[in-house]
């Protein structure tokens, strides 16, 4: 067993000098030291070292989806840490209520000391959200307006470099488009699969004939006919290519196709980490907007219609980016290419032996 030779104190091991002597209230500095600022920085402090453990797990989850192969060990580790992300953001999340217990007129007792530091500034922030995979070009434009321009030079060219880096979605990509269940030789899935699909959407359609009349009938069957599009988009590369050029979907065909047969199968042994992984990046997805949506009804609640310190238009800048800034989208969207179990194929025995081999291999 390893041993440190010498005596590890418990302050000194964690730096609580340097920790707990970083609280510098701004209102104190101005001769009018204003109880919960101290509140609002220990809250955004612990936001930052939180902020940090994430990117400390999502850089070891980046560095093994950058190997050649994804073996099942490493995407077990893959899996555990970043479910180990989702216990984090929900405590994060959490914290929220804590800040909350401040009142809107303790807050304007220190606000106007911040201007104009914001928490647009948070580079660890917008690091995470670079690294996962939202690029300036899928922001708003009133984001990618703000996104920089709060910064000082160093930290903009800091994340302009990161902008040229592969992300953790780039790596989903190529990791699902590689995956061996697209060729079947002799099995021709994906024309059961088509059947299957086209007898659901039929079925669907003979219910809302005989269910609905009028204007509602023909709103039920115009949503039917763009659901049996988008179906119809999986076999026809020019319109998937399409879907893609319009941005609503962002996976190539080949990733789309395996996440697809990885959620439809997912009760089988083979799929259950891969199906894990997928379901915990959602929950990383819905976790980051409901930080989000609660940060803007808290901003509602301190400041109204006021501007924010970074000189944003406070929560309805906040509430615009919720839904937009969205990062795994089309993991969302396989729910609608979803058949019933008892419309699935019995996967052949020879299919399932091949599938037995590590997943990801080239």
């Amino acid at each position: 067993m390893r041993k440190n030779l010498n005596a590890c104190y418990y302050s000194d091991y964690l730096q609580l000098n340097k920790l707990l002597d970083a609280q510098a209230m701004e209102s104190e500095k101005h001769g009018n030291p204003a109880h919960d600022e101290m509140l609002f920085i220990v809250t955004h402090q612990a936001y930052e070292l939180w902020f940090k453990q994430l990117l400390h797990e999502l850089r070891s989850v980046m560095a093994l989806f950058a190997g050649p192969v994804l073996d099942d060990n490493a995407l077990a580790t893959v899996v555990h840490r970043l479910k180990r992300f989702t216990a984090i953001q929900k405590l994060i999340n959490d914290q929220i209520g804590v800040l909350e217990t401040m009142s809107p007129q303790d807050f304007l007792e220190f606000r106007d000391y911040l201007v104009p530091a914001s928490g647009f500034q948070s580079v660890q922030f917008k690091e995470l959200e670079i690294l996962l995979g939202l690029r300036r070009t899928q922001r708003t434009q009133a984001d990618r307006d703000f996104f920089y321009s709060r910064l000082n030079d160093k930290d903009r060219s800091y994340l302009l470099g990161l902008e040229q880096q592969e992300t953790l979605s780039e790596q989903l990509d190529r990791w699902l488009s590689r995956l061996p269940l697209l060729d079947f030789e002799d099995f021709a899935f994906w024309e059961h699969y088509r059947k299957g699909a086209s007898e659901m959407l039929d079925s669907d359609e003979t219910i809302i004939r005989t269910t609905f009349d009028g204007k509602e009938r023909d709103n039920q069957l115009a949503e039917l006919a763009a659901t049996r599009d988008r179906f119809m988009a999986l076999f026809d590369d020019g319109h998937y290519q399409q879907l893609l050029k319009e941005g609503q979907l962002n996976f190539s065909h080949d990733a789309l196709m395996s996440a697809l047969f990885i959620n439809l199968y997912r009760d089988e042994p083979l799929f259950q980490l891969p199906f894990q992984l997928l379901t915990t990046l959602m929950e990383i997805d819905e976790l980051f907007t409901a930080w989000r949506y609660r940060h803007v009804l808290m901003v509602q609640r301190m400041l109204g219609s006021k501007i924010g310190t970074g000189g944003s238009s406070g929560s309805d800048y906040l509430r615009r980016n919720t839904e937009a800034n969205r990062l795994f989208t089309d993991l969302y969207a396989i729910s609608t290419y979803l058949l019933p179990k008892h419309a699935l194929p019995v996967l052949p025995a020879k299919v399932k032996k091949r599938l037995g081999f590590s997943l990801g291999g080239e």
